[in-house]
């Protein structure tokens, strides 16, 4: 797209909000209710969050239950929560009666845990009810904190003209229907069942003729990381989720495992950049401080760390002042470098692409250390006498630091990820200010090493 094209839908994103708002200064509610008619609820939910609280709610009330609760889903979490406060439990009820169990179990989840006992109490769909009460004993980061109840599943034992009757009655609660799962007497899912194969198969046909019976499917208690990954390794648009006896209890949608993995990369990207959990720029200043504070001060160990060895090697910067001057340097390069080969190494594992022994993987980053520290080194090495007007000694001096700098520091960066993921942690944390921190240090100590080694002092 364009940038004109861009502007020009910013430009009319504006007019439409200015034209809500008027509306709802006038109190036109036909208008308004005609003018939502013909904008996705998405859209709707991104008009919303930019109107103030008491126009929201004013819009949200006009609204039919089945847009409200699909504009729900798509409001801004802190917006949602505000809107949810002016909603009594009977409204909420009414809004979550229209959405999957599984969108219905989040909303609940997010209000306190009174309101929502409140909220559970009023829902009139018993089905509903018990099912969403299921859904909420599950750890959201698990598979049963991600599936829906809802799907289409059929026995083997029917016959092709039965089944047929019987999905569509299942079709009509299922939003999408990616596929019909086949089970036998004791619930246990042993297949899939392809919509062409059932089409033209005979009607006195049996499922059990018909139905494919390799199925990929995940346990409820499986952490919702393994999922998004057997899902993206199948290419997978749905998977059913059977219970440790193999009994199909729901399903999970591509949809639910976008938001997984968008979660996922904000956490390891506010991770990398050293935020320790989750926050957002308009969070309170407490929350935004508690998120960086932490490794703010380890950085500021660090820089203390390299100002102690410095001070600790002043003799040789008395007959060699210039040394000081490439410490930028030496720091800056290690911490790119470690950052560069942590960075590679935790989406590697993240996509599951990480394969191998350790020190095969160890060895290769060696030798693109020592070709990238080369490289790096000759440059610098020009640039310094030629420049700096160095001496020969001083020159190597620096060139010799940069390589084993760059070769440590890649080193660094492979081994701490690769050993924090076997430890169980969470190995984004070893990227930005961890990696950076640490190569700092090494880096000004080797630098000063070899100068010592070099110089002779």
């Amino acid at each position: 797209m364009s940038e004109e094209k861009e502007n020009i839908q910013f430009q009319l994103s504006n007019e439409l909000i200015e034209q809500v708002e008027l509306l709802v200064e006038q109190q036109k509610d036909r208008e308004l209710q005609r003018l939502f008619n013909e904008i996705h609820y998405a859209d709707i939910a991104d008009i919303l969050d930019e109107l103030d609280l008491e126009e929201a709610m004013y819009v949200i009330k006009l609204l039919d239950s089945e847009t409200t609760s699909d504009v729900l889903m798509e409001l801004d979490e802190d917006n949602r929560e505000k809107v949810l406060k002016n909603l009594s439990a009977k409204e909420i009820a009414e809004e979550i009666e229209e959405l999957d169990t599984d969108d219905a179990a989040d909303i609940i989840a997010e209000l306190p845990e009174d309101r929502q006992q409140e909220v559970i109490s009023n829902i009139e769909d018993e089905d509903h009810k018990a099912e969403i009460k299921e859904l909420l004993m599950y750890d959201e980061d698990t598979a049963g904190g991600l599936m829906a109840k809802e799907l289409v599943k059929v026995y083997e034992t029917w016959t092709v003209a039965g089944c047929l009757r019987r999905i569509r009655g299942q079709a009509k609660d299922v939003t999408r229907v990616h596929s019909i799962y086949v089970v036998n007497k004791q619930n246990k899912l042993v297949g899939r069942l392809s919509l062409k194969d059932l089409i033209v198969a005979k009607s006195d046909q049996k499922i059990s003729d018909i139905y494919i019976k390799s199925v990929d499917s995940v346990n409820v208690h499986d952490d919702a990381e393994d999922v998004v990954k057997v899902m993206q390794k199948y290419d997978l648009e749905a998977i059913p989720v059977v219970d440790n006896y193999q009994r199909l209890i729901g399903r999970i949608t591509i949809d639910d495992i976008v938001d997984v993995m968008k979660e996922e990369a904000e956490k390891d990207y506010q991770l990398a950049a050293g935020i320790t959990s989750d926050v957002e720029a308009d969070d309170s200043i407490w929350e935004l401080t508690k998120a960086r504070l932490p490794w703010l001060l380890i950085g500021m160990f660090g820089g203390i760390g390299a100002a102690t060895i410095i001070t600790n090697f002043q003799v040789v910067l008395k007959d060699y002042a210039i040394l000081l001057s490439f410490v930028p340097l030496i720091q800056a390069t290690a911490g790119n470098v470690g950052v560069q080969s942590s960075a590679i190494v935790v989406q590697g594992l993240a996509n599951d692409t990480i394969k191998g022994e350790l020190l095969k993987r160890l060895f290769k980053e060696f030798l693109l250390g020592l070709v990238n520290g080369v490289a790096i080194a000759f440059v610098v090495l020009f640039i310094s006498h030629f420049f700096f007007q160095t001496s020969y000694l001083v020159s190597l001096t620096i060139g010799a630091a940069l390589i084993t700098v760059i070769i440590i520091a890649a080193l660094i960066g492979t081994f701490i990820p690769i050993f924090l993921d076997k430890r169980g942690i969470d190995p984004a944390v070893a990227t930005g200010p961890f990696i950076t921190t640490s190569n700092d240090i090494f880096g000004i100590l080797l630098y000063f090493l070899i100068a010592k080694m070099i110089l002779g002092f």
